[in-house]
């Protein structure tokens, strides 16, 4: 297939078409002619197919040369698979057994093939089923400090930082997808919005905010400026897959330079709009426990992030950044804790600012949340949805002076019960 004109992948022809491919070939098992393949690709951009064999299972993920979402009138280059390839390689050498592992990669048609992560499902699903994962905080938080530490002028050789800002500076059609999506699109009548019909007053209410606006395009400054480290580019509960004893991270095609803040603000809304959500899924009862696992989750994610780029700034600070033989080395670690504390700082500012806006884009632009979109009854929804984009204003606009996940999580609780 290696070199071939573009043929989008299809049920029928994909063990043809793969079948000569060893790796996967010897992996799967039996004849092509004999494996079942059955599509499972529910995203807004690419065909995701699952193939089954004597042996084993494997993923096959394929772009399109357009957004999947909308249709052929919104072309995207295929090269974004390029990008994802290059990401979840970096992924894993930076943290260990937190993605699927690679097994072949065709960059003319745009596909990788990869594992097959059975029995774990979406986590967003699983929130939305009500299900209290014991090890997200902790495996996300880890996987988040040593990706965002390690790929940066922290920890990178120089050249090689370089090297590798250069090559993912090419991802340029994502960037504009979120450059547009979650920082802009949301703030006015785009033309692919779209919003629950009883949020129509609180929705001009933020449009005429003029602070939001102007706070949210600070952020487009700042994630497009602020070329930190490599960042996953779209870290949300759908991005994650799991089951009770393992956390592992999918899809990152959005991968670039980006605010060590992103990939946590992102995560983190989608927790919050998680929780905001609990109240439209109560058919079968009370989901006030769920909804405390989550806050909880939320201090824990930040709390394991924070502690462990911190054990990385003590142990692994071998790049260009804040040299050891400015401190260190002159028996001054104070100055190297005082230099974290700085950063970290930084990081929980701009985190907060990621995650309303984050918050606003998922509940006013083109791509939902399933959290929200599973409420059938719209009256709820927008109930759900109004206190979250409340709260996420609330972030956006506020973050410099807010001090603690305490003070944030009870103005979640406030607003969630209507206070």
């Amino acid at each position: 297939m290696h070199g071939s004109t573009f043929q989008a992948l299809t049920v029928e022809t994909l063990p043809q078409r793969l079948g000569p491919v060893a790796a996967v070939a010897e992996r799967v098992g039996g004849q092509p002619s004999a494996w079942k393949v059955r599509e499972v690709g529910d995203g807004n951009l690419n065909l995701v197919f699952i193939v089954e064999g004597e042996k084993a299972a494997v993923v096959v993920k394929q772009a399109l040369p357009y957004v999947r979402l909308v249709g052929d009138s919104w072309p995207l280059p295929l090269k974004r698979s390029f990008f994802e390839y290059h990401a979840l390689t970096r992924q894993e050498k930076r943290a260990p057994g937190s993605v699927p592992a690679i097994y072949h990669f065709d960059e003319s048609q745009a596909l990788i093939a990869m594992e097959y992560l059975s029995p774990h499902i979406i986590l967003r699903r699983a929130l939305i089923q009500g299900r209290q994962l014991p090890r997200i905080a902790e495996d996300l938080g880890l996987f988040m400090a040593r990706t965002l530490f390690r790929g940066s002028d922290l920890h990178m050789p120089t050249r090689e930082r370089k090297a590798d800002l250069a090559l993912f500076a090419d991802n340029t059609e994502l960037c504009d997808i979120t450059e547009n999506l979650v920082f802009t699109d949301p703030y006015f009548a785009a033309p692919m919005n779209r919003h629950t019909p009883e949020l129509d007053p609180l929705v001009a209410e933020l449009r005429a905010d003029r602070n939001l606006k102007v706070e949210a395009q600070k952020l487009k400054h700042l994630f497009a400026a602020k070329a930190e480290t490599l960042v996953h580019g779209d870290l949300h509960t759908g991005s994650v897959m799991v089951t009770d004893g393992d956390t592992r991270v999918i899809d990152p095609e959005f991968a670039f330079y980006g605010p060590i803040a992103f990939d946590v603000g992102m995560l983190l809304a989608n927790y919050w709009m998680a929780f905001f959500s609990q109240r439209g899924h109560e058919e079968q009862g009370s989901r006030e426990a769920m909804r405390a696992y989550l806050l909880q989750v939320i201090e824990e994610t930040w709390a394991v992030f924070r502690a462990e780029f911190a054990r990385l700034w003590r142990t692994e600070r071998t790049g260009m950044l804040y040299h050891r033989s400015l401190y260190e080395d002159q028996g001054d670690t104070l100055g190297a804790e005082q230099a974290l504390s700085h950063l970290i700082h930084e990081v929980w500012t701009d985190m907060l600012g990621f995650a309303g806006v984050e918050i606003h884009r998922r509940i006013l632009g083109l791509a939902h949340n399933a959290d929200f979109e599973t409420i059938e009854d719209t009256g709820s929804r927008a109930s759900c949805e109004g206190a979250a984009l409340k709260f996420g204003r609330h972030i956006a606009v506020n973050r410099r002076h807010i001090h603690s996940l305490a003070e944030i999580n009870h103005l979640a609780q406030s607003l969630d019960k209507g206070l």
